[in-house]
């Protein structure tokens, strides 16, 4: 049962005594006794019986949060039990979460033994860690508490859905990767061999008109069949080719067709939907699923000779993702490497349209804007990039660049990079300028810009050289971070863009999402890392600051502005655990968006999610003290 001191108010002598006791614990002992003082001006004392409920769901929401004087607390279930039960012992101060965030806790804790507890008042610890950076960066470690939490809970539901996708237990149509090719029975051998050298493929299928299939011919098949019986390569195909085929279906396994080639000694299989052929599955495949790797995928991407086999290696990319995700790859490493093997994809595109029309490279550059020119590109990434030329570009080469640009940009709509709504895109006329008609235009958005253009900036601004001559780049990168930080006027209009988007949070700190087909759905980019992105943005032009990606971004503001080191951490978690939220909800949809509905969210992942808007609003509210006063 519990029991409570009627008089809130300690008298001094007490209050001298529980400040002592207090100041032998953190995070009390690194404050200053006068604010520990404070807290316990307005603490009560409690009482618990053993195994007596602290708190619980049914409690309703926290405003108060207990430190132990002495006895023990155990909480189950919720959080508490991602890593086990949690301990409580004297000294500590709990639950931070719950009450900073003014809601119900999702654990029940419980009394273990005797508890002789404090109460403190939520809005009093908020006055105190205000005044007090010790307490706040006790706070603030919450959140890096509970992204600790939410990685180990990603990284086993991830990992089992790679596993199982890498795995030979994969269905073969996942592993059909084009069309199949095949040839007629009375085709000759010339043809045959010269389209399978073409193509560079290792097998071709024999069909009927109807495309019902008779046979096949692998390269293993040509010394034995064609050059030791010095066939003549007039001969038909239909003469030459292995009967009978050995058909799986798609929805067979991968296991099925590694079964099947041993016990048949074949090396290829056609796959069917039962009606028509969807293509071939070989044995290089099978030995492909347990050997993608980030060095192999990446050079794969630098050789590949066109662009049926770049967008092979896209989806490629994707199953990397997938797969470092569910290894524990933190978001900031996993976007950057996506962005990386995005942007080897590009260049490469880029390369083989520069060489097959013409064009020298050193006349240009190809630029990459938004998330691509941060290196934080996700699954989920439409395409934002453009042409710098040389100033003394003729009007036909510049129509030729146009063409190139428009050209790459439906090869990467093709590899699953859609086409950008906005047409910020190369193979637009006014996204590909000459290096003087870039920088003027940039010049006008800083000094004169209307709203629109500073949507546009907070794209274009991010950029970054990916193929071409990076020297035509350099001179824009260094024209924004220097005109930019001494225009108080455009730092002030991208803060009143910057704020336009608010975190998802009612007035009591809850989540509060958009009915979206029956469901409550949050935006994760644009209601969640997007503010940071432009939070970053802003505090880097406004100081010089260099860097595009948004987490040293945010590092290197927090040391321009001298704020606590707890405070910048704070923020770059709270990005992190955007990131992490965004992937995971890619990778599992095959739509990949960023919106995710609020009651598919574990519990873990609903605190992390909370936890980082409210760090995203906190960020904002420095945004309106700095710029938009």
């Amino acid at each position: 049962m519990r029991a409570m001191a009627t008089d809130p108010v300690p008298s001094a002598t007490l209050l001298t005594a529980l400040r002592d006791e207090l100041m032998r614990h953190a995070p009390f002992a690194q404050m200053p006794p006068a604010q520990v003082e404070r807290l316990l001006g307005a603490a009560r004392e409690a009482y618990y019986a053993p195994d007596e409920i602290v708190l619980g769901p049914e409690s309703g929401p926290v405003d108060e949060l207990l430190v132990i004087r002495s006895g023990r607390v155990t909480g189950r279930r919720g959080v508490a039990e991602a890593d086990g039960a949690l301990h409580y012992e004297a000294g500590d101060l709990f639950p931070v979460g719950a009450a900073l965030g003014g809601r119900a806790v999702t654990a029940t804790y419980r009394a273990d033994g005797d508890l002789f507890c404090l109460l403190l008042p939520a809005q009093r610890v908020h006055e105190v860690a205000a005044d007090c950076p010790p307490l706040a960066e006790f706070l603030n470690s919450r959140v890096a508490q509970l992204l600790e939490l939410s990685r180990r809970a990603l990284q086993g539901g991830v990992a089992a859905r790679a596993l199982e996708q890498q795995s030979l237990e994969a269905p073969l149509a996942g592993l059909v990767r084009q069309a199949p090719f095949s040839v007629g029975p009375d085709t000759p051998l010339s043809e045959a061999l010269g389209a399978m050298h073409e193509r560079r493929i290792g097998s071709v299928l024999v069909a009927e008109a109807d495309g019902t299939p008779l046979g096949i011919l692998t390269r293993h098949d040509v010394l034995g069949r064609v050059t030791l019986p010095q066939r003549p390569l007039s001969t038909p195909i239909r003469e030459v080719m292995s009967t009978p085929l050995h058909l799986l279906r798609g929805s067979d396994s991968a296991q099925d067709a590694a079964l099947l080639m041993s016990r048949h000694g074949i090396r290829h299989v056609p796959v069917t939907d039962g009606t028509r052929l969807l293509g071939m599955v070989s044995e290089r495949d099978l030995f492909a699923l347990q050997r993608l790797s980030i060095q192999q995928t990446s050079g794969a991407l630098q050789r590949a000779p066109d662009l049926a086999t770049l967008r092979a290696l896209a989806a490629d990319i994707r199953q990397l993702a997938r797969n470092l995700l569910g290894q524990g790859v933190q978001a900031r490493q996993l976007t950057e490497l996506i962005s990386r093997l995005n942007d080897r994809l590009t260049e490469r595109l880029v390369e083989l349209t520069a060489r097959r029309l013409g064009l020298d490279l050193r006349r240009a550059c190809w630029l990459a804007f938004g998330s691509e020119g941060r290196g934080e590109q996700t699954i989920a990434t439409d395409q934002d990039n453009g042409l710098v030329l040389a100033d003394d570009t003729s009007a036909s080469e510049r129509a030729a660049w146009l063409a190139l640009g428009d050209e790459v940009n439906q090869g990467l709509a093709d590899c699953g990079y859609p086409l950008c709504a906005g047409g910020i895109m190369a193979g637009r006329p006014a996204c590909c300028l000459d290096q003087a008609e870039w920088a003027a235009r940039f010049t006008d958005w800083m000094e004169h810009g209307a709203p629109e253009d500073l949507l546009a900036a907070s794209i274009f601004f991010d950029l970054r050289p990916l193929a071409g001559e990076a020297a035509l780049a350099a001179p824009l990168r260094s024209l924004v971070t220097r005109e930019a930080a001494r225009l108080p006027r455009f730092q002030h209009q991208l803060a009143l863009n910057a704020l336009a988007r608010r975190p998802p949070l009612n007035w009591r700190g809850a989540l509060e999402g958009r009915k979206l087909d029956g469901r409550e759905c949050i935006d994760l980019k644009l209601q969640g890392s997007a503010i940071f992105v432009d939070a970053a943005r802003l505090y880097a032009l406004a100081h010089g600051i260099e860097a595009t990606g948004t987490r040293a971004r945010l590092d290197a503001a927090a040391q321009a502005l001298g704020i606590p080191a707890h405070e910048g951490e704070a923020w770059a978690e709270a990005f992190e655990i955007l990131q992490t939220l965004r992937l995971r909800v890619q990778l599992a949809d095959a739509a990949a968006t960023n919106l995710v509905a609020l009651e598919s969210l574990n519990d873990i992942d609903r605190r992390m999610l909370k936890e980082a808007l409210r760090v995203a609003r906190q960020l904002q509210q420095r945004l309106v003290l700095d710029y938009a006063r």
